[in-house]
Formats: structure tokens, sequence, C-alpha cells
């Protein structure tokens, strides 16, 4: 069986694992990251934005830099696709024959999503059941892409040289990774350099998706005003010290709490959103992106939260060289959108 490329294209950074699925564990064969960190000088210039832009030239050269650099061989490849250029919901319905609910979804349809129908690639499926006062009723979850978004990286991939097998919410593909067959609630809370996103994930299926512009550069920059300094040394001192700096740095370590703890308040809601709504109890919350290795995060988080923190780790379903494994650490939660891609 050949190997397969994820591919996740994030606001400042380009992840690719390939990986070959064996009669054992899946196994990671080879990785590559492309930081593009124009988006710490300009905000405008990341990679994608929540104004549903890709740069589509610049980012299939920035693919096959990438491709080249590292030495992937696969030419297959899944994408995944940021929550901010989807529209997703969960519906509830009562319980019917298949044939009657894709009767019932073209009505639903219109009335929970915001652009015409042509316009969408439109997706539906069962995600559980809930007991309410009426009787038990199905859960269905909606899911429309915007079909200018498709294309767009059809175009991309096309350029890159690459065959392009499927597309995917990123949120799918975080839960594949790092949630696996726990059947458990949990809430996993991927902060990357331009966007946050958020997702509840029950049975192994998504219940919830919400998403803030707070993230990764907005820390940065509360170092770089606090401090005077400009936003790439900023970059390296968060990465160096995170929360931990020493006593004499103590003011390296506050300056960028206000901007997490806004974070952790967009998660506090979405958790008690979905408790609220599903009468069920987030068991843990589950870091992951690049901003989940930042020194002192989980420890913060469980402060803040009272809830059960862990750092994700998408590598563990997964067989690899020991020279990986060195880093594992650091990739496990950074690599989880392009692994669950790769694994699907």
């Amino acid at each position: 069986m050949g190997s397969v490329l994820g591919v996740d294209i994030g606001t400042a950074a380009i992840k690719i694992v390939e990986i070959k699925k064996t009669s054992t564990l899946p196994k990671l064969i080879n990785y590559g990251i492309l930081r593009s960190n124009t988006h710490l000088d300009r905000p405008n210039s990341a990679i994608q934005s929540s104004a549903l832009k890709i740069a589509e030239k610049e980012t299939a050269d920035l693919l096959k830099i990438l491709i080249r650099e590292a030495g992937f061989k696969a030419k297959e490849a899944i994408a995944s696709i940021p929550v901010f250029s989807v529209f997703i919901t969960l519906l509830e319905m009562p319980q019917m024959p298949e044939a009657d609910v894709a009767k019932a979804m073209a009505f639903q349809i219109k009335q929970h999503i915001p652009l015409p129908v042509s316009e969408v690639a439109i997706d539906w499926l069962k995600v559980g059941d809930k007991e309410t006062e009426g009787g038990i009723k199905q859960q269905i979850l909606l899911i429309s892409i915007p079909k200018e978004i498709i294309k767009r990286y059809q175009n991309i991939f096309k350029m890159a040289g690459l065959k392009l097998k499927a597309l995917e919410i990123e949120s799918l593909s975080l839960a594949r990774a790092l949630v696996g067959n726990n059947q458990a609630p949990v809430l996993m809370v991927d902060i990357g350099a331009c966007s946050t996103n958020i997702a509840a994930i029950d049975q192994g299926f998504l219940k919830l998706n919400v998403f803030t512009d707070i993230a990764g550069s907005s820390l940065t920059s509360a170092i770089a005003n606090g401090l005077g300094i400009n936003v790439k040394r900023a970059e390296n001192l968060k990465k160096q010290k995170g929360l931990k700096a020493g006593a004499a740095e103590y003011e390296l370590s506050t300056l960028p709490l206000p901007y997490l703890d806004a974070i952790i308040g967009e998660g506090l809601r979405a958790k008690n959103k979905f408790e609220r709504e599903q009468e069920k109890k987030i068991e843990k919350i589950i870091l992951a992106g690049g901003g989940a290795n930042l020194l002192g995060i989980e420890e913060y988080f469980a402060k803040q939260t009272s809830a059960p923190v862990l750092v994700g780790d998408s590598l563990s379903a997964l067989s690899y060289s020991p020279e990986i494994g060195i880093l594992k650490k650091q990739l496990g939660a950074e690599l989880a959108i392009a692994v669950g891609l790769a694994i699907k």
C-alpha cells in the first residue's frame, strides 16, 4: 500500500506528513514544516485569513518548496480546510427513515446556509441521538463549503504537482488524531498563529465548533508592545521563555496572559454551551497547534479552567524512526491536523 500526504495549510505555516498504512500501526515516513513569519510584521499577509482568502500561486509555490526540501515521495494528498472557511450547524430532528431525512434536509439547508445552495458543496451525517421531552431526536451535523474555496484548493494542489484526493474540515482531522476511539466528551483547543479553533467532540463526533482570531500572534504582539521590541524578537522570547520566565523576567511571562485568558474564555464559553445543550460534562481539554508548545500553557489552562488539561500527541498511534521520536513532544501537537488527514 502506498503512502499519502496529509497537508495542513494554516494561517502562517504549511505542515505536511507522509504516512504509510501497514498491517500494524501507520508509519510516519516523513514530515515537514514551512513557516511564513510575514504575518508578524503584516497581519494581512498570512497564508490565509478569516476573510476566506488564500493566495493560490504563493501557497502552491510554498508547497513545492516544502515538498522539494523535505523530500516527500507521495503524490496523493488530503488537505484540511480551516473552520473559518466553512459553515457548520448541528441540527436536531425527529427519528425518521433515511429517505425522509434527505427530504427534510433539503428544507433545513435553505434555513441554515447563508449562501445560495448553488454556490456551496453540502454534506451531512448523523452524529448521535439525544433524549428530549418530545422523545429521542437524532442529531445531524450539516457542513457546507463554498465551491469557490474548493476550487482554490484544487488549483493550488494542481499547480504544486499533487493529486488532491479529498478535503476535510480541520476539526474532524484533529479529532481523528487526538481523540481517536475515545467516546467521552472532550474539548479541543487548537492554537494557531492567527486563529484558534475550539471544538467539542462527543462519541467521536463533532458537536460544536467555534473559532477566534485571538491566537499565537496576539501573544507575540503583547510581548513586543509591552517590552518595546520588534515582533520577531518577541516571537523568539515567547518560544524560549513561555510562561515560565524567571523572577527577573516576570513581566515577560505576564504580558501574554490577557490574550491567553481571552482564548481560555472562548474555550469555557464553548464548554458551557456544549454541557448545557448536550447535558453532558466535558471530561478533559486537549491543546493542539503550535501554541500548545508554549512553556507552562498546560498548567495555566488547568488552573484557569479547573479541568484536566493535556497537550495532544498525534504521534502516539503511529510508528516512526528514533530521529522523529526525539522531537515527539514538540511535533505531537503541531502536526495533529496533518496526521489526522493522512490516516483518514
